[in-house]
């Protein structure tokens, strides 16, 4: 068996790459993600990332899924000429639905677009992510666990209260195994759904009835992106709804990678923002932090990689 730290060096220098060439793309059957029949629309909002963009849709469809699902990619104006040929050829192909707006509009809007073109559940997911065998599964599973879960969002090396292995904190390095082992790992566990105040939006799972009761984002008062699926949480648990954490699924996140300079500032300013929407919020955040209910699960996941760390090491 090849050592863990081969196989993360591996990874890690293929992310650094070229996205994946076209011939990487001919395994995939476009069949499987025609509109009819589908129970949720993936929606995939672009704009740069070239790399890390084509690796996101590839994972997408690569990844081996039950749900019934359709691939729906909004190309915001993105000024990557690189990037709209190769959506274009891709979509061509019939892999995948794509929507192209005409001017740039931000995430807020881009994202609104594609959920009110959906009829079904809507998972939105960004274009620097990575997902794995099964993720689509687990997260629908986690949402209908319970009737009154809005939404449900997975485990990342970067998403706030939901970071692994540190929460709070942006992981920028894998813990010692690769995201898709961490992945089977968190699968195999099987940890029970774990109710929590707000969705993480790097990949947010929304039930569509929880979307036509509480409405879409707020573009007037989040603009361009952050903070926008806090305020449609903080909407929902007003109408009764909870929000739950997938703690059985681990999706690799990049962070951040599409606003740039402007990140600090626009976090800043959503953060005044749901102040004055919702002056209660902070204090319900500290509240979950401070219990912290993803700590169990947390340290078994702990547990597991050790235990596949001491194994690979053995081999």
């Amino acid at each position: 068996m090849m050592e863990y730290a081969d196989a993360l060096i591996r990874w890690l220098r293929a992310l650094a790459a070229a996205p994946p060439p076209m011939a990487d793309w001919q395994d995939v059957p476009p069949r499987r993600f025609a509109g009819n029949g589908c129970s949720v629309d993936v929606i995939v909002p672009v704009y740069r990332g070239y790399a890390e963009t084509l690796c996101a849709i590839r994972q997408v469809l690569a990844a081996r899924c039950a749900t019934p699902h359709r691939l729906v990619v909004i190309d915001d104006a993105s000024p990557d000429a690189r990037l709209r040929r190769q959506l274009d050829a891709l979509a061509g192909r019939g892999l995948f639905e794509l929507l192209r707006n005409e001017a740039n509009r931000g995430f807020v809007a881009t994202a609104n677009r594609g959920m009110r073109l959906s009829a079904n559940d809507v998972v939105l997911l960004n274009a620097d992510t990575e997902v794995f065998d099964g993720w689509l599964d687990r997260l629908r599973a986690a949402a209908y666990s319970s009737a009154d879960y809005a939404t449900a969002t997975p485990l990342s090396n970067a998403a706030t209260i939901l970071s692994y292995p540190i929460p709070l904190r942006d992981n920028r390095k894998p813990p010692g195994l690769s995201p898709k082992q961490l992945d089977r790992i968190a699968a195999a566990l099987g940890a029970a759904p774990i109710e929590i105040p707000t969705a993480i939006g790097f990949c947010m799972y929304v039930k569509r009835a929880a979307l036509d009761h509480a409405g879409l984002f707020d573009e007037a008062a989040f603009g361009r992106g952050y903070g926008e699926e806090n305020d449609f949480c903080m909407r929902a648990r007003k109408l009764g709804w909870r929000h739950a954490a997938a703690a059985d699924t681990f999706v690799w996140h990049w962070s951040g990678r599409s606003f740039g300079g402007s990140r600090k500032r626009r976090i800043a300013q959503a953060m005044r923002t749901m102040r004055r929407l919702h002056p209660e919020y902070a204090g319900i955040i500290a509240d979950f932090i401070a219990a912290d209910p993803i700590a169990p699960a947390r340290a078994s996941l702990d547990a597991a990689r050790a235990r596949a760390l001491a194994t690979d090491r053995l081999c």
